[in-house]
């Protein structure tokens, strides 16, 4: 059955979401370089994103959440081109981790989109639907990532910040002319959320997205200079990379997304996290050797992409009533976890070297990988 054509368009809004949220991590050192400021101090400005889209994101779509699902849509996507100007015409830290807060109440959108992802098809495509949503965030790896680090490079920070805005822009004149007025989607509700956080489930599967975004973000908030200390390259082939680990992490969208619905979101999940540990484990002995990096890096991404879509459906299977305030409590947690993450990677590049980064990665990867031991109540659940 094929999936709703509005899910291409939410697609489309999450991959310029991808690429304003994650396009610095790779032009960290040319930044931190126009500010004067370290590149431990610039890797903060995806902490400020994360903890304002953790924050203010849950709140934002809540309070909009008698709102129609097109409003909602648009107030996210114009608070999200607002920040990313701001972050462009930045002069100092201070001013551009505001513009990354904007930036980050704005991203509601992406749990927004799962929620409407969920409510449009029949429970057994949930994980398909979810995937396609999510397509566009993987695909911000494939291009927002390389091509904002190349333009970084060649053009100055502030020129794929431009772009973003732009972007931002279009989408929004999309939204409003795309989108119905009344889409049969519920919005998230403040009083459903004692509730939800009652369930054993959902808690822990909270905790495993709080944890597995730190172990990917320790690396990921660093990954230009991790990349470059492993194995030194140009500007050209550091973009190139990013683009090979952007189409690894679209495969592992998509297989996610079907290994999901054939075999259930927790047999999934086991699988795909066992693989990203490994690949934590793996990538620091990688040095000196590309392609060894290259190859490890590649499955990191088909791993760590491909749990978003069974941990999306895992969740809507234990309230699909309140997917989307499900949803936004799952992006609270993937943002507090990116946070962590990045927080955790600047003090541990100090001690470890950014080569070492991904042993970090490794400790938080398996504090959730203790949510996936067998529990009867989320064995029958899940």
């Amino acid at each position: 059955m094929p999936m709703p054509s509005i899910l291409y368009l939410l697609a489309a809004c999450n991959l310029v979401i991808g690429s304003g949220a994650f396009g610095l991590t790779g032009i960290l050192a040319p930044m931190a370089a126009s500010l004067d400021v370290s590149v431990a101090a610039a890797g903060q400005t995806m902490t400020a994103y994360a903890m304002a889209n953790a924050l203010l994101a849950p709140l934002l779509l809540m309070r909009t959440g008698h709102w129609s699902r097109k409003a909602t849509l648009q107030i996210a996507l114009g608070l999200f081109a607002a920040g990313t100007l701001v972050s462009a015409l930045a002069p100092s830290l201070t001013v551009l981790l505001a513009g990354r807060v904007l930036m980050g109440a704005g991203a509601m959108l992406t749990p927004a989109a799962a929620g409407i992802a969920v409510a449009l098809v029949a429970p057994s495509q949930r994980g398909k639907a979810l995937s396609l949503t999510f397509l566009g965030m993987s695909l911000s790896y494939v291009i927002g990532l390389p091509l904002g680090a190349w333009l970084g490079q060649q053009f100055g920070w502030r020129v794929p910040m431009f772009a973003v805005t732009a972007a931002a822009l279009a989408m929004l004149v999309l939204v409003s002319l795309r989108v119905p007025q009344a889409i049969n989607a519920p919005g998230a509700r403040f009083g459903e959320l004692g509730g939800l956080l009652r369930q054993p489930l959902v808690r822990r599967a909270l905790f495993l997205t709080l944890m597995y975004f730190a172990a990917i973000f320790a690396v990921y908030g660093y990954i230009g200079p991790v990349l470059q200390t492993l194995n030194p390259m140009r500007s050209t082939a550091l973009s190139v990379t990013l683009m090979l680990c952007g189409v690894a992490g679209v495969a592992g969208t998509l297989s996610g997304g079907w290994a999901s619905d054939r075999f259930g979101p927790l047999r999934t999940l086991r699988v795909q996290l066992a693989g990203l540990a490994l690949m934590m484990l793996l990538v620091p002995f990688t040095r000196g050797h590309t392609a060894a990096m290259v190859a490890a890096m590649l499955a990191w991404n088909v791993f760590g992409f491909g749990m978003m879509a069974p941990q999306q459906s895992r969740l809507a299977m234990a309230a699909p009533a309140q997917a989307p305030l499900l949803m936004s409590l799952n992006a609270s947690m993937l943002y507090f976890g990116t946070a962590l993450g990045a927080a955790m990677g600047g003090a541990g590049s100090a001690l470890l070297g950014f080569d070492r980064l991904a042993w970090l990665g490794l400790f938080f990867a398996v504090l959730g990988g203790l949510t996936l031991l067998p529990h009867d109540a989320q064995s029958h659940a899940a």
